[in-house]
């Protein structure tokens, strides 16, 4: 009788300690951000490791609508907490139609990059546009823009099976920050290798315009641009811009599919490159709380090793993909806000 009271008392105990502690989880407040994210960052918001940790640490939740960087500037606040977009030129926007934010914080980076395959990118190694060193591909950027310029077809490269003149998709410019930093590219590009600036630009906005026509319609989110150039392949889209991180974050969220393309799939970075900066915007004093949260030394390091997010320290070699140089070396300045509001105009 006695040790049956004892296991009686025992289970009531592990019960109610069990309660409490869900009664203790349910009582901690949780506070829920709302805001606008580009595609790119995507994975790493509906990452569970980095809710979990978000949710426990914080105590927040990051819910979001998907928005281009330059759409999300100038879109309904009604209710939102932050703005989460690609570039300094997005805040420098923001601080011009709104004013200054309640806080902002550059919270990862990754360059832009050219993402080909590999019939194209030995194509383009045969006509000195590329060069490889230590199996990292390099884009001469102002050898592929006179290409393009000259409306060089690919038939003249050797590449019969694919249509048309040499040119590099992009997202929309006007829209969303990667097409805007290639935008960026091509300007200083056309500017003799100079970043465009307001003395130059005037010269350099034909030729800009020249070459956006060219492409037709253009996606909105890099995200979107980045799958259709894998699902489309070579024919549709022999080169794309994009994110450094795009192709880390899907070799570690489908590996399977990742090593069926791997042979394929060809970084190119171009020479110079510029950085995207991923500026978290706080439009309220709420949204604060997102930027601390996010600047974890665990999510930090969630973001480079499952999303491809340049974070300090980063260890390249636990990328898993071939490819990615140790350091980006060849960077140049982006334009300043004015010289870029001047290429975005032009381009609408």
């Amino acid at each position: 009788m006695k040790t049956k009271l004892i296991g009686i008392a025992v289970l009531l105990a592990v019960i109610l300690a069990g309660g409490g502690y869900y009664f203790y989880q349910n009582q901690t407040t949780v506070t829920i951000l709302s805001g606008y994210l580009g595609g790119e960052k995507i994975g790493l918001f509906e990452d569970k490791e980095v809710q979990d940790i978000i949710r426990r640490e914080y105590h927040l939740e990051l819910d979001y609508s998907r928005a281009g960087s330059m759409d999300m500037i100038t879109a309904d606040f009604t209710d939102r907490d932050y703005l989460f977009p690609s570039s300094q030129t997005a805040l420098e926007y923001y601080n011009e139609t709104h004013g200054k934010p309640a806080a902002s914080e550059i919270i990862f980076n990754t360059p832009i990059v050219l993402y080909s395959h590999k019939i194209v990118a030995d194509a383009l190694i045969q006509e000195g546009i590329v060069t490889e060193t230590d199996g990292v591909y390099y884009a001469d950027m102002q050898k592929l823009t006179e290409c393009i310029m000259n409306r060089t077809q690919w038939s003249e490269l050797g590449l019969s099976e694919l249509y048309g003149a040499v040119t590099v998709d992009t997202t929309d410019p006007v829209r969303s920050n990667s097409g805007n930093m290639f935008a960026s590219l091509l300007a200083s590009a056309l500017n003799g290798g100079r970043t465009a600036d307001a003395a130059s630009i005037d010269a350099v906005l034909p030729q800009l315009q020249e070459i956006f026509s060219q492409l037709g319609y253009m996606e909105t989110s890099s995200s979107d641009l980045f799958s259709q150039f894998l699902r489309m392949g070579v024919g549709a889209k022999p080169i794309i811009a994009g994110y450094e991180n795009q192709l880390i974050e899907y070799a570690a969220e489908q590996p399977d599919s990742y090593a069926k393309i791997k042979d394929d799939i060809v970084i190119l970075y171009p020479t110079p490159t510029v950085w995207s900066t991923h500026i978290y915007i706080a439009l309220n004093e709420e949204g604060k709380s997102g930027i601390k949260a996010l600047s974890d030394d665990k999510i930090q390091e969630i973001a480079w090793t499952k999303h491809g997010f340049r974070t300090d320290g980063c260890d390249i070699a636990s990328a898993g993909i071939s490819g990615i140089p140790e350091q980006i070396t060849a960077v140049i300045h982006m334009p300043d806000y004015d010289t870029m509001k001047r290429i975005m105009d032009s381009l609408r």
